[in-house]
């Protein structure tokens, strides 16, 4: 957290209504006179008080151009417009007011831009990507993507595990083939990693390997990139391939790469309850 913008209101509970019930905000903090909201990894507030401030705007952003139009349906009779896209900015808007005549707009970004993910949406949003755009990842965001890894836990803090990055278009498409549809993807991307560990390091191989590579998965999607963890690539012809010794782990090879369309729809879930044994 960082900051919080607040706003003076005549209508909080109305605000209320409309912010958590409509917008799908939650209510991160209720204090005397003043309601917090919070949207993804932003915090704004109201405060009642005798005049309302009704300068500036509120924006909230979203991944694809979807789920803008979806919000749009849901507000079409207080939007000021249609959804469009503004070649200057690079954005797909519309604008419309909450009730109490606040500015409010709606938007994706159409250029690369930093997810901006709080660590709730990096674990409920993550999804397995199998297809992906061809623009290969700025030298920048591997190195800012690696270093995030560096922090993965280990057992006994050995550091066993390591990062193979695959570019070779001859063995990215080898790799593909290896396990039929279930590798497939791994030609669909313009990269492709191997998470693997040292036995040499660590007795435990392969818990370090496959925490490396789960925290290699958020990271990367923290990053604005898809994977798709492929399993059953612990092989020697693999190795072979990727010049590993024969007694590392490889957890998994992902592809690697920005994503053809974010996923929209999520996947269905059983309830929390289903989880919890007694």
């Amino acid at each position: 957290m960082s900051g919080i913008i607040f706003f003076k209101t005549k209508m909080l509970e109305e605000l209320r209504t409309f912010y958590i019930d409509d917008i799908g905000c939650t209510l991160w903090l209720e204090q005397a006179d003043c309601l917090i909201f919070k949207h993804g990894n932003m915090l704004f507030g109201f405060c009642t008080r005798d005049s309302a401030d009704r300068e500036g705007m509120i924006t909230f952003f979203f991944d694809t151009r979807e789920q803008v139009d979806r919000f749009y349906d849901k507000f079409r009779e207080i939007a000021f417009s249609q959804p469009s896209y503004n070649e200057k900015y690079e954005i797909y808007q519309f604008f419309a007011h909450d009730p109490e005549g606040r500015a409010i707009e709606f938007q994706c970004f159409e250029n690369p831009v930093d997810r901006c993910l709080d660590a709730g949406r990096l674990l409920t949003t993550r999804r397995s990507i199998r297809k992906f755009q061809e623009a290969m990842i700025p030298e920048d965001i591997l190195a800012q993507l690696f270093e995030t890894c560096r922090f993965a836990p280990t057992s006994r803090n050995t550091q066993s595990y390591y990062f193979k990055t695959i570019r070779d278009r001859a063995i990215l498409n080898q790799l593909a083939a290896t396990r039929g549809s279930s590798s497939a993807p791994i030609s669909n991307a313009p990269m492709a990693v191997a998470i693997c560990s040292d036995p040499g390091l660590t007795k435990r191989v392969e818990q370090d390997g496959c925490i490396a590579a789960y925290h290699f998965l958020l990271a990367a999607w923290y990053f604005g990139l898809g994977t798709c963890w492929i399993a059953a690539m612990d092989r020697d012809d693999v190795k072979e391939w990727l010049n590993i010794p024969n007694d590392h782990y490889v957890a998994t090879i992902t592809p690697l790469g920005y994503p053809e369309q974010f996923p929209v729809a999520v996947p269905s879930r059983n309830e929390r309850d289903y989880f919890i044994r007694e």
